[in-house]
């Protein structure tokens, strides 16, 4: 049972926070601003008031996953010096979200892209381009340092990687079976001459 609010004022946090949980369960078009003020028990004009419009929130929401998901990748890129390792970890971050019977949330966008209000796929595009561009980096250090195979350009075995990865996400989701998403994960891995620890 959901905790209700005092008041009719949620903060900015708090609507993205639910908005975010509400998409990566059932995509942008699948909430509606009732949904997000039934859920804090706040009136819909509250949530106008942070958001005027759904594809204001819609921008937001992507803008905070990126900076999210980029803060995530910069503490892989401190703490750890090992290419395969920051692969694993990279993975990881897919897991971690699917596990929770979440998806990506701009995987999940991506779904519905034709759809969305053009400011949100052009920055789904930059949160896809940020991700091939880490990966990128990682895989030629990787090519260089002799701890990962990379046979084509190390930007396209990115963009394969990311495509792999948010592909496997929808389709283990289709199933109910998160096993069908860490199989494909480990089989991109082993491409790259990675193994999956235990």
């Amino acid at each position: 049972m959901k905790s209700r609010s005092n008041g009719q004022n949620p903060s900015s946090q708090r609507i993205l926070d639910t908005a975010e949980q509400l998409a990566q369960r059932r995509g942008f078009n699948g909430f509606s601003y009732a949904d997000i003020a039934e859920q804090l028990a706040v009136t819909k004009a509250s949530v106008h008031y942070h958001f005027p419009s759904k594809a204001d929130l819609g921008v937001r929401l992507i803008a905070r996953y990126h900076e999210t998901f980029a803060g995530a990748l910069a503490k892989i890129d401190a703490t750890v010096d090992d290419e395969a390792d920051k692969l694993r970890r990279y993975i990881a971050l897919y897991d971690e979200v699917i596990a929770h019977d979440r998806m990506c949330l701009c995987g999940m966008f991506a779904a519905e892209y034709s759809t969305l209000p053009e400011p949100m796929q052009v920055a789904l595009r930059a949160f896809f381009d940020a991700n091939e561009v880490w990966l990128a980096s990682v895989l030629e250090s990787g090519r260089q340092s002799g701890r990962v195979i990379v046979r084509e350009s190390a930007r396209a075995r990115a963009r394969m990687l990311v495509d792999v990865l948010e592909g496997a996400m929808l389709v283990a989701r289709a199933y109910g079976d998160l096993a069908r998403f860490r199989s494909a994960a480990e089989f991109a891995l082993a491409e790259l001459g990675v193994g999956v620890r235990a």
